[in-house]
């Protein structure tokens, strides 16, 4: 049962229509042996890259389509639910775009951002580091000026699409000033001394690859530099509460889709003579996990429309992340409790939605950063705190 939506216009609701039948028709019959085999999908990054799909929240006039940001989270939301792993490539791709399309010159942008909107570049976004995760201030990779160029030196960790992107958005150290001697830098994929190490094996999101990349004499023309020298961090930071939305969109979709299995397979099960969803200790667990994935999806939304208004949103966007991972997290797990034994092998997809559940309180700052970064908004109060804003 796919998620209820209103559109405010019939052209939005035309767009959801498409990506629901590219998820039943491209995704959704690919999904389960890619994951198994991790296999890279690329060529299912280039089908979206065509349909419009990889560049919706940005200007038309850049490449984009100019969509609001809470369409395009909805959209991102149904790709989750079909298939995760690319759900979170589309959402890191757009962050990889993000300090281009908010930092680069007119110039900068006309050269890259057709192709890299139009989905004919794949981007990756290298902030983390082996030692500097949470703390990206801490970070060592090191950009050295040398004329014309910078010299880029250092590894950068946990990099989605790392060794498969075309280009990389790399955060590296222009001096030694703490969090502002951090510059931005927009590095081609075929950069002599820039190299993946073999994707880490993990627990689940195993058809999207996640590689340290290693920088050694890589050399970066001074106009793929993005803003000014020291710019960085906050080219960073500005992203990641756009990025949190992504996310927080895409453990909504696969909360959706493991509530849809576990209803389907509820509905068919019978034990006692009928079927286990009419059972009222199994039917509460799954009213629970509707509520929660509906939870997720309204404290998304609002974060979204807050952001569509320019007005504030960072609290709410931490909101957002923290209460749609933490609920795909439990919803994926009650589904595995639904289907019992069956949820268990690899016969069914829940174990793997389960799976893929986990990393989404982990990445885009974990689950202890955002309270941490709600705790702060709660503490600092703001001018935004109690607002009411009327748009009309």
């Amino acid at each position: 049962m796919p998620a209820r939506r209103v559109l405010a216009s019939e052209e939005h609701a035309d767009l959801l229509r498409l990506v629901r039948q590219i998820c039943t028709e491209e995704l959704l019959p690919k999904v389960a042996q890619a994951e198994a085999d991790e296999e890279f999908p690329r060529e299912v990054f280039r089908t979206l890259g065509r349909a419009g799909l990889l560049g919706l929240p940005y200007a038309e006039e850049l490449g984009g389509s100019g969509l609001p940001y809470e369409v395009y989270l909805q959209v991102l939301e149904e790709i989750g639910a079909a298939w995760s792993s690319v759900g979170v490539g589309v959402s890191v791709h757009a962050l990889s775009c993000f300090g281009l399309v908010t930092q680069g010159t007119p110039e900068q942008q006309e050269w890259w951002l057709p192709d890299m909107l139009g989905g004919e570049l794949l981007g990756a976004y290298c902030l983390s580091e082996p030692h500097a995760g949470s703390d990206p201030a801490a970070m060592r990779t090191t950009a050295r000026r040398e004329g014309d160029e910078y010299v880029l030196d250092g590894a950068k960790a946990w990099t989605t699409h790392g060794g498969h992107a075309d280009f990389y958005k790399i955060m590296a150290r222009t001096s030694d000033d703490g969090a502002r001697g951090i510059s931005c830098f927009l590095v081609p994929a075929d950069t002599p001394g820039l190299v993946a190490d073999p994707p880490e094996r993990k627990m689940g999101l195993t058809g999207s690859t996640t590689a340290t990349m290693r920088l050694d004499g890589a050399r970066v023309p001074v106009e793929r530099r993005l803003g000014e020298e020291g710019d960085g961090l906050k080219i960073a930071l500005a992203g990641l509460d756009s990025g949190r939305l992504g996310i927080a969109a895409v453990a909504t979709g696969l909360a959706q889709g493991a509530l849809d299995h576990a209803v389907a397979y509820a509905q068919e099960r019978e034990t006692f003579g009928k079927a286990i969803i009419d059972h009222q200790g199994l039917a509460f667990l799954l009213a629970d996990m509707e509520a929660a994935v509906q939870s997720a999806r309204q404290v998304t939304l609002h974060a979204a429309r807050l952001r569509d208004a320019g007005l504030p949103f960072g609290r709410e966007a931490s909101v957002a992340k923290l209460v749609a991972t933490d609920n795909a997290m439990k919803v994926t797990t009650d589904a595995v409790q639904v289907l019992g034994g069956y949820g268990y092998p690899r016969d069914f997809p829940v174990e793997r939605f389960m799976r893929e559940a986990k990393v989404m309180q982990i990445f885009e700052g974990t689950n202890q950063i955002q309270r941490m970064v709600i705790g702060r908004h709660l503490g600092r109060g703001g001018a935004e705190a109690g607002a009411i804003t009327h748009l009309g």
